[in-house]
Formats: C-alpha cells, structure tokens, sequence
C-alpha cells in the first residue's frame, strides 16, 4: 500500500477538531432544555440555567432594577441643546451623533466596532508572525412584521491576512460573514419555528461537544476571536414542539455544514503525509458534500424535566463535521457519513450545578474499524460540575470536567496501521478546568481555560481579561497556550501557534 496514501488517512484523524467543549455562547444558550425547579427562572419555551462565566455576552454595567414609583431620584431638565439627549443611546452620545453611529442609533442597528490584533510567541516558519490582524464590524437589526420576527447580523471584515477578499460563506471567508438572518413565527400555541441562517446549540459541555453536531469555528477560537466565534452558523429550519409530556426540536440542514477546521491557512498542523507540521506551504485539500437535498443533516433533541433531573436524547445523521475520511483516487480529505445518538443528565447538586452526556458515533461507511481510510467509530463521555464559590472569593466561580474518548474496533484499527503511522490510544482521556472573576466593581473579568490530556500529553490554556471601561468601550487581552510532548496530538500539534492577542471593541 503507497505509503503516500495511507499516511493522509491519519492527517484526517489528526487535522479533524475533535469534541472540544460546548456552550460557548451565551445567546445560543437560550436553546437549552430547562433547569430543575429552583436553579432558574422558567417560561413556557423552557428556559435553562446559564452557562459557566465568560462563554458569553457579558451585560451592560448599570443595568439595574428600577427603583418604586415615586422614589426615583430627580434632577432639574437641562436648556434646550444641553440636555444631551436620550440614555437609551448614552453609548453613542459619547462619541457624537454623527455617522455611521448616528445612523444606527436612528435606525435601530446594534452592534459593535473592533480591532483585535495577535502575534505569535515563537516563529513558525509556515506561518506568518500575526495570529490576527483585523478590524470588524458587526452591523444586527430586528423586526417584528405581524405575528414574524425577523433578525440579521453580519460582519465586515478588514483583514490583511486574507488570502481572498471575496466572501466566502461557509468558510467565513472574506470581507463580509453573514452570522444569522433568520425568520421566526408560531402559527400554533405549541409550535415555533425558525428558519434561515442561525447559530444552533445543545448540550451540556463546556467546550468538549458530544451531542451538539452544529458546525464550530476551530480557527476562530485558537487565534483568539471572541468566544462567541466559536460558533459558525447553520442554514437550517429548526422546529420547536412544547407538550406537558415532552419538548422536541427538530433541526433540517438542506445542505451539509461543514466545521471551520483546521486547514493550515492560519494555524499550522501536523501532516503524517510529510511526517511533520505543516501550514501555508500543504493546505490540507478537502472534497466537501455541498449539493442541496441530497447531503442534508438532520438533528433531533427530546428534553424534559423529571423528579429535578433535566433529561434529554439526542440524534444526528448526517456527516463527520470535520474530515475523518481520504479519498486515494482523488488525494483529497473527505467527511464520511455520520449517525449519533446520545443522551444528557443535569441537576443541582452540592450548591452547584451537576452533569453528564454520552453519545455514540457511528462510522456508518467503516462500522467493522478495518478501514483505513475512515475513522472508526467512538463512544464519548462527558462528566461535569460547575459552581460560585463565594465562600472563597466574591464572584469567582469554577467549573471541572472530564471527557472520555473510547474507540471502537481498535484492534482492527491497529492490525490495519501502517508501519511509520503514530498509534492512537484506545482510550483518550481529557481533563477540563475553568476559573472566573469578578473585580473593580464587576468592570474586569478574568477567567481561564485548562485542557489537558494525560493520555496524549498534552495541554491547552487560553488566560482572558477583559475590561469594561464604560458603556461603550471594551478592552480585552489574551493568550492561547499550546504544549505537548509530541507534535502530531491533537494539541500537541498546535504548539508553534502559541499565541498572545489584544482587543478594543466600541458597542453601540
């Protein structure tokens, strides 16, 4: 067997993402099935707790409850053309009503202005010296037309590390990337529906997803975008079933969305094809499933609360999101076809908040693990508790988790290696770890995030600051940390892309 052929089977193993974490977004958040009674509050659509600190938006300071009629404080009214006008807008008055925040403000469009800029610690002679040089702009506007809402977001980008300016929607690529512009409606008391582009998430993770087979940005999140980047959107139409015995969501991607993975344009990886790290100089070379209909995914998620247990099944048939599978006629890495299934358990437990998930990925083109050019298939297991701390400091809260990753047939897998090829262990064992802070009046936050794998030897931190320095302008800085023993792990690979990264974000 060419050895030429056979190594690139392990660039897919090795190049693929796998199961991080999930949750990183707070917005998506809002899909979760709910908590048992008493960890928060409930609404018909079932809402759930919220995740670990620093996943998501954080809110704006000042937003506090009003005080009782009558005992507001009052100040005189200012002359005409004195008074500064209205607080809803406090954010853009400070930098006058002229522009492009004019604009917004008078046409109800949210959003912010970035610039976030990163450099690595180390050369890496495949890439370049910047991790992330780029101003972006998030422009998003909602409507209520009749008994419709609507809402869009989308981001322009300005990037000298742009290979290609033209956009690129699946990939993120390019001047313009499109994050939601959906539609949503309840023609029935018991029934929602979403369709359009949208951010999807489920799960109980922190970042190691198990049943949440939405596509992740794995690009974004290691050159320090922020953690809502994590992310990628969906082209889906997602459909909401609420009943006293159960809730269903039902998700329909007409056309298969893939990950944002690792592809060497940004962050250098391990290439077994020529037997070390590689970047600009290989890209790694995809066929992707990309017809309407006939590669479509679909996900399915029953959810309800028993006895103070938040429960939940899953299932998914569709693809590997990232590529697990090579074509030797073609070269190319390619995504085989996928079917999951998996379950949840969450509850309060010890002033925390408890959890469980396991899902089983069925390789459905390698189910015997004797070919070498799919990867077999894996049970997955995830254990987590997170909790406030008080008692030890105010505000600071942690989390702890612990990942299993079992694969199947391996003794097939390992009869059919070629000789030269790293051995995969049976069992891949991770250790997650995160910590976050309040301080200065809840202006700062600092968190940070451990991933550490002993079976693998590897390890990734990712340290976050961030500042609020008023209502409009936020500063942040960062750091992703690679380290392992050797370069052709998962993080191990990684470790030329160490990274340190600073942003300044004006909200409006």
């Amino acid at each position: 067997m060419p050895m030429t052929i056979v190594t690139r089977t392990r660039l897919l193993s090795l190049a693929v993402a796998p199961a991080l974490v999930s949750g990183l977004m707070r917005e998506a958040a809002a899909q979760e099935p709910p908590l048992p009674p008493g960890l928060g509050g409930e609404s018909k659509k079932q809402s759930e707790p919220s995740l670990p600190p620093g996943l998501g938006g954080t809110s704006r300071l000042g937003d506090e409850p009003g005080l009782p009629p009558g005992l507001e404080p009052s100040e005189p009214s200012l002359p005409p053309g004195l008074d500064g006008g209205s607080e809803d807008v406090i954010g853009v008055e400070t930098v006058g009503q002229t522009g492009l925040l004019s604009f917004a403000a008078d046409h109800g469009i949210k959003g912010f202005l970035e610039g976030r800029f990163g450099t690595r610690t180390q050369r890496d002679p495949h890439e370049r010296t910047a991790s992330i040089a780029e101003m972006r702009l998030r422009l998003e506007a909602e409507r209520q037309a009749g008994s419709v809402f609507l809402r869009g977001a989308t981001d322009l980008i300005v990037d000298p590390l742009f290979d290609s300016w033209a956009p690129d929607l699946e990939s993120g690529q390019g001047f313009v990337d499109l994050r939601e512009a959906y539609a949503s409606f309840s023609p029935l008391p018991w029934l929602d529906v979403k369709a359009g582009r949208q951010v999807l998430t489920w799960g109980t993770g922190d970042l190691p997803f198990i049943n949440d087979l939405f596509p992740k940005d794995w690009v974004s999140f290691f050159v320090g975008r922020d953690d809502e980047y994590l992310k990628a959107p969906s082209d889906a139409i997602r459909v909401g079933i609420f009943s006293d015995v159960a809730n269903v969501d039902l998700v329909y991607t007409p056309r298969f969305d893939a990950d944002r993975f690792i592809r060497g344009d940004r962050i250098s990886y391990y290439n077994p094809l020529l037997g070390r790290p590689a970047g600009r100089d290989a890209p790694l070379q995809t066929d992707q499933p990309d017809e309407w209909i006939d590669d479509s995914e679909w996900s399915a998620r029953i959810y309800r609360n028993v006895g103070g247990y938040e429960l939940a099944a899953y299932g998914y048939l569709g693809y590997w999101k990232s590529p697990s599978g090579f074509d030797p006629l073609s070269g190319q890495a390619r995504f085989p076809r996928l079917a999951a299934y998996g379950a949840s358990a969450r509850t309060q437990l010890a002033g925390g908040i408890a959890s469980l998930e396991v899902g089983y990925y069925d390789s459905r083109e390698d189910e015997g693990g004797d070919d070498p050019f799919v990867d077999n298939s894996q049970t997955r297991v995830l254990v987590g508790f997170e909790r406030d701390l008080p008692e030890i400091a105010h505000s600071f809260s942690v989390g702890a988790q612990y990942y299993l990753e079992a694969m199947s047939n391996h003794d097939e897998y390992e009869r059919t290696l070629p000789n030269g090829i790293p051995l995969r262990d049976e069992y891949r064992h991770v250790i997650i770890l995160r910590a976050s802070k309040l301080l200065l009046e809840q202006r700062m936050r600092a968190s940070i995030f451990t991933y550490t794998s002993p079976s693998d030897r590897d390890t990734y931190i990712k340290p976050n600051v961030s500042y609020t320095i008023d209502d409009s302008w936020t500063l942040t800085v960062g750091a992703n940390i690679f380290a392992g023993a050797d370069d052709y792990t998962f993080i191990g690979q990684f470790g030329p892309n160490t990274n340190v990264f600073a942003a300044l974000r004006l909200s409006f």
